[in-house]
């Protein structure tokens, strides 16, 4: 006589096999150790024996699927057994295998999840850190390392480091923002918070206990009235490539012209200009400390960018006279990369000095390039793949303040309508 599925329920809730009779079929071969007694207290880690995947068998005059597997249960002296559980999944006429194994799964991932190695706690967060610095900052681009150490150095280890990571908690983070906020923008506490997350993210991966905390439940400093950016107009631009030097002249044409970062255009090569094709491959990066080759910041700033005729004269015309150094396109006389801090100093702001325009960085004249694409009537969306932004709110948020020619006829249009009106 088959036992009822109540009957079976009962049968394994106290650890009794599934019920008798033949075996007419096996799903898959069992993968668990046989049941032995564990002396290890319950408040200590029970190892498991392995992964288990369990095993689907068929039985009973009704052919019917069952799933086996183990457990460890607590006895009542505080040890624990591993005893064998059966469970119900349907009869074969009705359930396919695969339907079986999808049923069975639920009660396979609770006992394997069950097993896992406790999370490691009593870390502080300054002795994670050393870890993290060991195993993950040196695999960073340099210039995200050094952005992550001030952040550790000035303000996060001082703060926070002698807490275990299980108490960097909203609130403890809410305190150390309150304590940031002071004498600092919006913009730098939420770059330190990164960073932070950043790290408390590798340890949660590391299976180390730690506290949560999101972004969107601390509150931020206020935002302060923002500084405007310096941007060189395309008057000031003309002024200056008029009278610089080479490489220099080359090296602002391309900033200006096609808005590439400063480190980008140091690291061009000579065979990233394609005359050919009119485009200019923007592939690696000059690092502004150290001078080393690098990545591009982002995905998206690996990309072609368009050469328009002019600077096609002016490029061919440095080739024509670039000492043969390096593939680089750019080289000092010890055919090293320029460094891009001394050829703001020694040359761009001497230079600017001069011709009497204000001062301004390698990242204005990129500031300019867009803002004067904005204003000459380019979509955001131009602009955002001619900059190769990752993000589009990026290009909006940085630029948002520039009026287009679309915008101001706009306006023209309404103000001459309006006066239209008052003058009936």
């Amino acid at each position: 006589m088959d036992e009822t599925p109540d009957q079976l329920e009962k049968q394994t809730e106290t650890g009794q096999v599934c019920p008798s009779g033949s075996v007419t079929g096996i799903a898959s071969d069992a993968i668990v150790a046989a049941a032995t007694p564990s002396s290890i207290q319950a408040r200590s880690f029970v190892p498991r024996r392995r992964f288990q995947k369990g095993n689907i068998i068929i039985r009973g005059k009704t052919p019917t699927r069952y799933g086996m597997y183990r457990e460890d249960v607590l006895q009542s002296d505080r040890t624990y057994k591993r005893v064998r559980r059966c469970v119900v999944l349907g009869p074969v006429s009705s359930l396919s295998e695969r339907s079986a194994r999808k049923m069975f799964q639920p009660y396979l991932d609770r006992v394997n999840a069950v097993a896992k190695l406790p999370p490691k706690s009593g870390v502080t967060l300054e002795e994670f850190v050393k870890e993290w610095r060991a195993s993950v900052a040196v695999n960073l681009k340099d210039s995200t390392t050094r952005t992550a150490e001030s952040h550790l150095r000035a303000h996060i280890l001082s703060k926070l480091g002698s807490l275990t990571l299980p108490e960097i908690n909203t609130k403890a983070v809410q305190n150390f923002v309150a304590l940031l906020a002071t004498g600092r923008s919006r913009k730098t506490v939420e770059n330190v918070l990164l960073t932070l997350s950043s790290i408390l993210r590798t340890a949660k991966a590391w299976d180390y206990a730690c506290g949560y905390f999101s972004l969107a439940d601390i509150t931020m400093p206020r935002e302060t009235v923002k500084k405007e950016q310096r941007s060189f107009t395309d008057e000031e631009v003309g002024k200056i490539l008029a009278v610089a030097p080479e490489p220099l002249g080359t090296i602002l044409a391309l900033t200006s012209i096609l808005g590439l970062r400063i480190g980008e255009a140091l690291a061009l090569r000579v065979n990233d200009i394609d005359f050919e094709r009119k485009i200019i491959r923007v592939r690696q990066s000059i690092d502004a400390a150290t001078r080393k080759i690098q990545s591009v910041k982002s995905t998206a700033s690996s990309a072609d960018v368009p050469m328009p005729s002019q600077l096609e004269v002016r490029l061919r015309g440095y080739l024509n006279v670039r000492e043969k150094k390096s593939e680089l396109l750019f080289v000092n006389r010890e055919g090293r990369p320029f460094s891009a801090n001394k050829l703001r100093e020694k040359q761009l702001h001497p230079l600017l000095i001069k011709l009497g325009i204000p001062l301004g960085g390698f990242h204005a004249l990129r500031h300019g390039a867009a803002s004067s694409l904005l204003a000459d009537g380019a979509t955001p969306a131009v602009v955002q793949k001619q900059l190769r932004h990752s993000d589009p709110r990026i290009t909006l948020g940085v630029y948002a303040h520039v009026v287009g020619n679309q915008q101001r006829d706009a306006v023209e249009h309404r103000s001459a309508r309006i006066e239209q009106y008052a003058g009936k």
